[in-house]
């Protein structure tokens, strides 16, 4: 029988969008099956920039699934009073929000942030006596706390707390991205409804979607003739390179090994200043997404780094990861937390977050290796990925989860 999942976030993001599509993809490959999905999220973000429209929501279908788009205050920055009032703005005009106008749903998915969301979570499953899966992309407010600089004491962060809290005892089942969720949730709270994980995954089809790289690019920015260390991403203070261009510069004498950082963000410029006098070092800019996969396929080596943090006690399920995995190269990693994806899969390793020297021992273990040895461990990651993270299985997963008597699989 054919059942209807309601997934409620002020953030989702779609294909076009190339950030933040996990929702949506979930959500179309569980229509696939047969089952009627609906997204009703927000056009405003930090992240994106949206189009208005007339009237405070609209409703289209995209891919077999339906996504409503309540209109909210615009805002900048992620630390604003705008991003708050546009919290409340979302969760105001959702109770506003013709529901009669959509079917009826057997199961609500509330995904933070915003943890208010779950309010409105609340008042649908005593309306509709549905189930209601709570699920966590962010887990705020520790993320505020350990990474925002602000105090546990701080009134909003408090509060925010409370919410959490409520949300985590009263929900039918709560869903987290990163594997090791289960541990915060006893430590707030002790007993619990289930916890689960549903990772971030892959998109079978972007395999088939790459693009080349332009033959200009590649001569000038990939160098054929060294043992190439590559960051791909945002280059900014919560991507902890510091560690990276630190054992760059302990490394400048050795002919071998090359650092590439391909992208942009607030510090590439103070960056690219910073190792202006290091000839191992090179900037190059970002490149489309369809084109990524390209420039990790030609690097020998994929590194990706966090600033220590207790947020990374229950482990991590980064896009990064999934793209570099995908391209078949292996990983390394400064980070330290709960261990996934990397080490299940045998495809890389990792090193203490903020360790140079530990950095470098590790960069010259894979430098030491054939290119035959490399290969096998990007091998192992890239199989690893598709058979554990592909949509079509996580769906599966999470359909299971939020509908466990009605699933037919």
């Amino acid at each position: 029988m054919s059942a209807c999942l309601w997934y409620i976030s002020k953030y989702v993001g779609f294909p076009a969008d190339r950030v933040g599509e996990r929702a949506f993809m979930l959500l179309r490959e569980i229509a696939r099956k047969g089952h009627h999905c609906i997204i009703v999220t927000s056009n405003s973000s930090h992240m994106l920039e949206r189009p208005g429209f007339e009237g405070f929501h609209k409703t289209e279908q995209m891919d077999g699934v339906e996504v409503c788009r309540i209109q909210t205050l615009k805002y900048r920055g992620a630390k604003s009073l705008g991003r708050i009032l546009s919290w409340l703005h979302f969760e105001w005009l959702l109770w506003r929000l013709p529901k009669q106008a959509f079917r009826k749903p057997d199961a609500v998915i509330v995904s933070s942030l915003s943890l208010l969301t779950i309010f409105n979570g609340f008042l649908l499953r005593r309306r509709y006596g549905c189930r209601l899966i709570f699920e966590v992309r962010d887990i705020w407010p520790l993320t505020l706390i350990e990474e925002g600089g602000f105090s546990p004491r701080n009134p909003f962060v408090a509060a925010l707390g409370i919410v959490e809290r409520l949300a985590y005892r009263c929900s039918d089942a709560i869903v987290g991205t990163m594997p090791n969720l289960k541990e915060h949730v006893a430590e707030q709270i002790g007993s619990s409804p289930p916890v689960h994980c549903v990772p971030m995954g892959i998109d079978t089809a972007r395999i088939y979607a790459a693009e080349t790289l332009p033959l200009d690019y590649v001569a000038v920015h990939i160098p054929k003739d060294k043992f190439v260390v590559c960051h791909a991403g945002t280059i900014g203070a919560t991507n902890a390179l510091d560690t990276l261009f630190d054992c760059a510069r302990i490394m400048r004498d050795d002919p071998r090994i090359y650092f590439l950082i391909v992208g942009d963000g607030d510090l590439k410029d103070h960056y690219r200043t910073l190792c202006a006098d290091l000839p191992n070092v090179g900037f190059a800019p970002a490149v489309p997404k369809a084109m990524v996969q390209d420039v990790l396929k030609r690097c020998d080596l994929l590194y990706f780094s966090v600033h220590a943090s207790a947020v990374w006690r229950f482990g991590q399920s980064l896009n990064k990861v999934i793209d570099y995995m995908l391209a078949g190269r292996p990983i390394l990693a400064s980070y330290t937390g709960y261990p996934s994806m990397i080490d299940e899969s045998g495809g890389g390793s990792y090193v203490p977050a903020g360790n140079v020297e530990a950095l470098r021992m590790e960069i010259l273990r894979y430098a030491e290796m054939s290119p035959t040895e490399r290969a096998a461990l990007g091998a192992a990651g890239r199989d690893w990925l598709l058979d554990n993270r592909a949509y079509n299985r996580l769906s599966q997963d999470y359909l299971e989860i939020a509908l466990p008597t009605q699933v037919a699989v």
